[in-house]
């Protein structure tokens, strides 16, 4: 018991120190490549941070396991609803014009067409939908390409070198700033599993149920690097980062993983995904109503999102 108490605390540190070398890495890199914060979130710390899930769900599919799409669906309603909750509870979450108006309607289209093919197919992804999740990311990268080039022109035209010189040392050189970001993610991952794993042994120790380990502690798990690496963000002033982390760790989820997973072999849930769908979809629609005008989500409107986020937690429980 005394090893899983000191691992966890190990872990924890790894996240937190990970989660500091993510942000300032991504941000140096950001500026090195001439490209927007925005970007990176949505490309670089996103996909690092959804790697988990994409190991997971390959191997799953590979096995013929149904997990890949809850581990999807329940991945992607934590990230808003419980990430971005949290986050703007700890400080009001400024959502910029560009996403308002391209990635979260984006986000929300794809979240349909991913419960349309569930619901369509009793919770079942074939060879073909797995073609179209593909198709549309393919677009997504179309549109994230575009963006680089657009990023690229405006910092040009800005002349931002003074701002360039001016950087600390770890965004003073390109392969400083990719070796912080890349081991800020190890780092992030690798500290996540020993806080998750040995989580579970002591609450096993401690004599709780497997399914309320199930659906709080594991569950948790798979967004915690997610969760950190927003948290940092958004108190480091960063919060084009950790919008762009959870929009970009999503539309990966839904596109990528999903149709890597259903073209490598037809997979089917485990269990009935409509509730999980409903939530899904919903969580992604709301974000726009709750940013409002103002495209500022504030703390009453992450209150509302952490209500859902154990709504769901509680239903998922009665359930299983």
């Amino acid at each position: 018991m005394l090893i899983n108490f000191v691992a966890l605390i190990v872990g924890m540190v790894l996240l937190i120190k990970g989660a500091d070398y993510l942000i300032k890495g991504a941000v140096a890199l950001s500026k090195r490549l001439g490209v927007s914060e925005l970007f990176i979130g949505l490309t670089v710390v996103a996909f690092g941070t959804s790697a988990p899930e994409l190991a997971v769900s390959i191997q799953a599919a590979l096995k013929g396991s149904g997990i890949a799409i809850g581990n999807v669906v329940g991945s992607n309603i934590a990230n808003i609803a419980l990430i971005l909750g949290t986050v703007s509870i700890i400080k009001p979450l400024k959502i910029s014009s560009s996403t308002f108006r391209y990635e979260i309607p984006f986000l929300i289209l794809t979240s349909l067409a991913a419960g349309m093919l569930l619901l369509d197919g009793g919770s079942f992804l074939s060879r073909f939908d797995g073609i179209v999740l593909l198709c549309f990311f393919i677009i997504f990268l179309d549109y994230l390409c575009s963006m680089a080039k657009k990023d690229r022109k405006v910092l040009l035209d800005m002349e931002r070198t003074e701002e360039i010189e001016q950087q600390s040392k770890i965004g003073s050189y390109l392969s400083l700033s990719i070796l912080a970001t890349v081991g800020g993610l190890i780092s992030i991952i690798y500290g996540g599993k020993l806080v998750i794993d040995n989580a579970v042994l002591i609450a096993k120790a401690a004599g709780v149920s497997e399914t309320l380990i199930g659906v709080t502690i594991v569950a948790l798990g798979t967004s915690l690097p997610e969760l950190v690496a927003g948290i940092t963000a958004t108190l480091k002033k960063k919060a084009d980062i950790a919008v762009g982390n959870v929009i970009g760790s999503n539309v990966f989820n839904i596109l990528l993983i999903l149709g890597i997973s259903a073209c490598l072999n037809p997979i089917k849930a485990d269990r009935n995904l409509t509730q999980d769908n409903i939530f899904m979809i919903g969580t992604a629609t709301i974000l726009p109503i709750l940013a409002g005008r103002k495209k500022t989500l504030r703390r009453l409107g992450g209150i509302i999102l952490l209500l859902l986020y154990f709504t769901y937690i509680y239903l998922g429980i009665l359930a299983g």
